[in-house]
């Protein structure tokens, strides 16, 4: 419990000893006391209970933003301690310190609840950390990581996170990334291997060359995507918050006309006023609508809490509410669905040797960072021939100068662009072809494997409602249709070019009439599709800026069963927000309705103090549901 939490316990107790020790003079002393002397009985559990409420109110009143709950909650309570001066008014100074007693109990449980949700997402800030040991003429320096610069060497001991995005140079040993990824397993890292921020070396010191500086770092990013993630309000948020704007002053002037027009019209005003004047507090205590107010937010912001601890980085309640209701799931293959690590499985020469054929094709290749690319360079293994003028087609291939040959490398369009016929092959896999000065000289089949989980993250979501998946690939219709097969989804598209998806997914987001269309990609060659679909979502994006910048939904490893995980927490997510709505106006129009024909008698105030307070506590309590990550799956 933080400090500010103690000193409200503090004052909600001293207000519970003096309200008993005020009840207990008023039982016995009050037959003695008069209006005033009963008022002054009461006046110090009031202020103890209701000091802070009643100086924000005023203090809002100065400011002109007058109608808020601490303004309903002065006018009421002040409201009950006057009633009794009213000739043939009751008076409600006991009740008039228990809305306050009760009011300050909701906030409290409002942040104690508050806390733990940004103690849920403060887990994920701890990656952050202060200092980075960097080396510099023979020694070790301790320095702001913001103050390192790009090729610098840093040295990382056992225990330590990582501060900066590298490359290892010495040492060996495990990352744990469970604070990035959510799963842990530690992941092995040697000289060459990425090293990314946020992670904590575990057992073997590392020396590390810096290759991005802190503000474009994968932890900087991170950072500030999540402390961003507020700002971005689903509908529901935004229409809680206009609800409020236009309510509270239409309580009050309600309110105003319950306690004038009743004994306006009865013909006996000074009699019926107090009633009425009763009646109108009680209405103004029920009407708060802080319950609403807060505990809406709250849920989404626990939900994106929650998911954070699956590794699942949500950048707003908008984008949580979107992914509730994804019908369509649209996967990219390469990457998502399969491992993206490429082998030669075939080479098919029409002329020449297979060897010739798997030179040229990788010396075209050879300083492109495409897994294809890295999969012909691994297998050709041996001097490559000398090239230059390397020309990259998106979508269709390179195109290069090899000991003074026009070689042209890559899918079928490419070669009918450079006029070397080819004939059509139904082998699986992705097929590179090979053409020189547009003669068609044969092709190279390279396979990718399947994730492990792929199937089984199809099949949760199917679990989930998702009836539609569908795949689209640049690949080959042939290998698209093995892995759609492999795997069950609905629906599969090849051979496509980065703006044939983004149609695709502009034709699905048309014939989407119930729901909204969800992508997944890797991130990296897939941003304009993760931008334009209703919910962007990338996969495995440590370290990739495309996938942050781009994507509405960042996992932080490459598992794609965290898609089903990410849906249902924001389901569960919207399923509290809904339930805390029917409750608070379920509860408060109910209890409206019965003061408002006086069938609540002597228990009016109690039971108003209850629609108000008790069933923000209740709205409180259901909304810290959201931050149990661990029944996410259930």
């Amino acid at each position: 419990m933080t400090r500010k939490q103690k000193k409200l316990l503090c004052r909600i107790l001293s207000a519970v000893v003096l309200l008993i020790a005020a009840l207990l003079c008023d039982r016995y002393l009050g037959e003695r006391l008069n209006a005033v002397q009963l008022l002054c009985l009461y006046l110090p559990a009031y202020f103890a209970a209701g000091f802070d409420v009643l100086k924000r109110a005023l203090k809002n009143i100065l400011g002109g933003q007058i109608f808020d709950e601490n303004f309903l909650m002065a006018l009421a309570t002040i409201g009950a301690l006057a009633i009794g001066f009213l000739p043939e008014g009751e008076p409600e100074l006991a009740e008039a310190v228990l809305v306050m007693i009760f009011y300050q109990i909701g906030e409290l449980f409002q942040s104690i609840a508050v806390g733990k949700s940004r103690r849920s997402i403060a887990a994920l800030m701890d990656i952050r950390p202060d200092t980075a040991r960097v080396l510099r003429d023979g020694a070790e320096f301790e320095v702001s990581p913001d103050t390192v610069a790009v090729g610098e060497l840093i040295s990382v001991r056992p225990g330590e996170r990582i501060p900066l995005d590298g490359t290892v140079t010495e040492g060996c040993s495990d990352l744990n990334t469970v604070a990035l990824t959510g799963e842990a397993l530690p992941r092995t890292v040697k000289v060459g291997d990425a090293a990314i921020s946020g992670a904590t070396n575990l057992f073997g010191a590392l020396v590390i060359r810096v290759e991005k500086l802190y503000r474009d770092s994968t932890v900087a990013r991170i950072l500030a995507l999540v402390e961003n993630a507020a700002a971005k309000k689903a509908k529901t948020e935004k229409f809680i918050t206009r609800f409020a704007r236009y309510y509270t002053p239409f309580v009050v002037i309600s309110a105003l006309l319950v306690a004038l027009l009743p004994p306006l019209f009865s013909g006996t005003f000074a009699a019926s006023f107090p009633m009425w004047l009763a009646r109108a507090l009680t209405f103004l205590v029920i009407s708060c609508p802080c319950a609403l107010v807060i505990s809406v937010p709250l849920s989404f912001f626990g939900g994106i809490g929650g998911a954070s601890r699956h590794g699942i980085l949500i950048k707003g309640s908008m984008h949580l509410e979107q992914l509730a209701k994804a019908r369509t799931v649209v996967f990219d293959k390469t990457g998502t669905l399969t491992k993206g690590t490429f082998t030669v499985t075939g080479i098919c020469p029409v002329s020449g040797t297979a060897e010739d054929l798997l030179l040229l094709a990788a010396a075209a290749e050879q300083r492109s960072n495409h897994p294809i690319a890295r999969a012909l360079l691994a297998a050709a293994n041996a001097p490559l021939p000398k090239v230059k003028e390397i020309r990259e087609l998106a979508g269709r291939g390179v195109m290069a100068q090899v000991n003074g040959q026009e070689i042209a490398v890559g899918n079928g369009a490419l070669m009918h662009d450079v006029g070397a016929a080819h004939a059509a092959s139904q082998e699986s896999g992705t097929l590179v072809h090979v053409a020189q000065n547009g003669t068609y000289l044969g092709y190279i089949a390279i396979a990718d494997t399947l994730k492990p989980t792929a199937r089984d993250a199809i099949l949760a979501l199917r679990d989930t409602g998702v009836a539609n998946t569908v795949m689209l690939t640049g690949d080959r219709a042939a290998a698209a249709h093995a892995v759609a097969r492999e795997l069950g989804i609905t629906s599969w598209h090849a051979d496509l070019l980065p703006t044939d998806k983004v149609a695709k997914i502009e034709h699905l987001l048309a014939a989407s009439h119930r729901g909204t269309v969800a992508f997944a990609g890797d991130g990296i060659n897939d941003a304009p599709v993760l931008s334009r679909a209703d919910v962007g979502i990338a996969m495995g994006a440590l370290g990739s800026d495309a996938a942050i910048e781009a994507a509405d939904v960042v996992l932080m490893d490459d598992d794609p069963q965290k898609i089903a995980t990410a849906i249902k927490a924001a389901r569960r997510t919207l399923r509290i927000v809904r339930q805390n709505i029917v409750l608070t106006l379920g509860v408060k129009v109910s209890v409206l309705l019965c003061s408002a024909l006086g069938l609540l008698g002597t228990w009016q105030m109690p039971i108003a103090i209850f629609a108000d307070v008790g069933v923000l506590v209740l709205a409180i309590l259901n909304a810290m549901r959201t931050l149990k990550a661990a029944r996410i799956c259930n």
